[in-house]
């Protein structure tokens, strides 16, 4: 390929990848199937990779993060980014309204309330229509530049049509399911969890390595500007209109109200409402909508008078930390918890609350006896936040981590560079339990009848210690067994038989490979088709996989290369597992397949499929899986009792399946 035609298929992909990743990121409306944008952007970095000089600012391959840095530059901001005033109940909102009233010489103003993200406030400048810089708001006067890192979040535009330079601010958070899964891999991995989104996100943001910042899962809500030459605009409803027509991420949930009393009541809805949302709120801001009301009103030295921020008031409770109880999980890492007198806070009972590690029991100088302050963590997980040492006895003494494993006796290691202590025993009860727990659990081998409660029953009764020992389970044996009728014994045995039949991802998250989670999984078994092939693999070869990096190629060759592995895959196959992948392999699904490229929507209760299993296939078939119906929806696949999502789809007019035409078109 010569120069000119590279230089012209660069361009192209870069094109078509921008516009995917706004469709599928901003609009939440993709056109293309995971598959087609996975094989285009290999297109594109292979080209890149062959003549650099054509790689670009906006080129889509930044997403996925480039050379470390060695320091952030600092930034000076034209503008200064001002924090906002605070206003903590409905006086201080209307005490708002008549200083604006007032201040502007007028009876009435639209307002424009907006949910107060917690992440971390950014700045994004823009020049002939290619994104230029991206910064932190810092001390509101001077930054750091993180514009590498701010390019991996794929709702960000890296062009946009504007030829005037243009700043836009907003807010880069991690929403709550990526940080959910962020800090269960930290806890895994021994290392620190994070206390709550907001630190999560400002953490991932200020990594000098733009790749962690990429695998992060960030996301991004515009909702001002800073330097502005692009037009005369009236209100700020018209400007956030206009930045999205530009292909900014706005929020969808700001409304502008015509008083103050419907700014409470949006207030109101949303101090009640906020757990539903998928990311963390504490607050709402409230802005005049005028822009010329707003230039009237100006500044004060910190903030401008035209806007304050409701803050959300911070449940915390006081209660007493009555003992510390350890447990040691999968792999092996032990895990204190604060067990506490039953106490609300922010709407439930909280009798337990993570203390993480020893080194934070340390920092807090938790004892047995305190009487300690908790709140949620992001109102998601029960924390402890301090003591309260003046109400201490003097006889609580300082709290010591044992240094043998509290359910094999075995010596307590600190590994490098980990910051939990970990039982290094493989052959530990409580290690072995909960990785048969994760073994059957359901996004792994999905086994009906079989829960903790029963593991831990079989466990005790010595009727199962590894894996292939619950395949070996007979009638009679679990007849004998506390609460095991008849029918709930033939349940758990129909069970493990229809579980032999899964495919190699299931059983491959089952086994428990440190860092290999269910996306990894898929992606391995898809990669090599079968169990024998992944475990001949070379760390080499699996660093080739997209999103296989060193860490998990080195877990994964070292796993098996262990010869109790070898000896337990050896069985499981004598016991009649099946080791293949079942699903359609991305080089195997053919361009008429009936998903691809189609957004799909699954509602009511399927009767040959589990909700996951059909989800799969049909990503297997180049389909795309969404919880909800809307104008992007494509098909709607109703089982029995289907509620509201199949009366909106009959609104919008989209395609309804019934659960047969699902089988029909899986088996073409």
């Amino acid at each position: 390929m010569d120069k000119l035609e590279a230089k012209k298929q660069i361009e192209q992909l870069s094109e078509e990848l921008n516009r995917y990743n706004y469709e599928y990121h901003v609009l939440d409306q993709p056109t293309v199937s995971d598959y087609e944008y996975d094989q285009k952007m290999k297109q594109l970095k292979d080209l890149e990779e062959q003549f650099p000089e054509f790689i670009t600012a906006d080129s889509p391959s930044v997403r996925v993060g480039g050379q470390p840095l060695d320091a952030f530059e600092k930034v000076q901001h034209t503008i200064p980014m001002l924090s906002l005033g605070n206003a903590f109940n409905e006086t201080d909102l209307k005490e708002f309204d008549r200083r604006v009233r007032e201040g502007a010489s007028v009876e009435k103003v639209s307002y424009v309330c907006e949910l107060k993200i917690d992440g971390l406030a950014i700045s994004l400048r823009y020049r002939d229509g290619l994104m230029e810089r991206g910064a932190t708001r810092g001390d509101g006067r001077t930054g750091e530049n993180i514009t590498q890192n701010l390019k991996t979040i794929k709702s960000i535009p890296l062009k946009i049509n504007e030829t005037e330079t243009i700043e836009v601010r907003g807010e880069a958070f991690m929403p709550k399911r990526s940080f959910l899964s962020l800090n269960e891999k930290r806890e895994e991995n021994g290392e620190e969890l994070f206390a709550n989104p907001r630190n999560a996100a400002a953490g991932s943001l200020r990594q000098l390595d733009p790749k962690i910042a990429a695998s992060r899962n960030l996301d991004i809500f515009i909702y001002s500007v800073g330097e502005w030459e692009a037009g005369d605009i009236a209100s700020h409803s018209e400007r956030l209109a206009y930045l999205k027509t530009l292909g900014f991420k706005t929020n969808p949930e700001t409304k502008v109200c015509q008083s103050i009393e419907e700014v409470i009541e949006y207030v109101k809805y949303w101090t009640e409402h906020r757990p539903e949302l998928a990311y963390e709120i504490d607050g709402i801001v409230i802005k005049v909508d005028q822009i010329e009301l707003q230039e009237m009103l100006g500044y004060t030295a910190k903030s401008p008078r035209w806007a304050i921020a409701y803050k959300f008031p911070a449940e915390e409770a006081v209660t007493k930390l009555i003992d510390i109880e350890l447990s040691v999980g999968r792999t092996g890492v032990i895990t204190p918890t604060a067990i506490l007198e039953p106490v609300k806070v922010a709407g439930t009972t909280v009798q337990r609350a993570s203390l993480h590690n020893e080194d934070l029991i340390r920092e807090k100088d938790i004892r047995i006896g305190d009487k300690v302050v908790i709140k949620k963590a992001g109102d998601i997980i029960p924390e402890v936040v301090r003591v309260i040492p003046e109400e201490r006895s003097g006889d609580l003494v300082e709290y010591r981590m044992p240094t043998e494993c509290p359910t094999c006796g075995s010596e307590l290691v600190r590994l490098e560079e980990e910051v939990a202590l970990r039982c290094i025993n493989p052959n530990c009860p409580a290690q072995l339990k909960e990785g048969l727990i994760h073994f059957v659990s359901r996004n792994a081998m999905n086994i009906d009848g079989l829960g903790e409660k029963v593991i831990r029953q079989l466990y005790d009764a010595g009727l199962v210690h590894t894996i292939a020992d619950l395949y070996k389970l007979e009638k009679e044996s679990l007849l004998k067994l506390e609460r095991m009728g008849e029918k709930s014994v033939t349940n758990l045995l129909a069970g493990m038989e229809k579980s032999k039949e899964n495919s190699l991802e299931r059983l491959l998250f089952g086994l428990g490979v440190r860092y290999v989670g269910s996306k990894a999984a898929q992606t391995l078994s898809e990669h090599f088709g079968n169990i024998d092939a992944l475990m001949s693999a070379t760390m080499e070869e699996l660093i080739e996989i997209p999103d296989i990096g060193e860490k998990v190629a080195d877990s994964i060759v070292r796993y098996f290369e262990e010869p109790q592995v070898r000896a337990l895959i050896a069985e499981l196959k004598t016991l009649g597992l099946n080791m293949e992948y079942k699903g359609l392999r991305k080089e195997d699904v053919a361009e008429g397949s009936p998903f691809s490229g189609k957004t799909v929507v699954l509602t009511g209760k399927l009767e040959q499929f589990s909700r996951s299993d059909a989800k799969k296939q049909i990503e297997a078939l180049g389909g795309k899986v969404t919880g909800s119906v809307s104008k992007s929806t494509d098909i709607l696949i109703a089982g029995e009792d289907a509620g509201s999502k199949y009366d909106k789809a009959q609104q919008l007019g989209i395609t309804i399946w019934d659960e047969q035409q699902l089988v029909d078109a899986l088996s073409k």
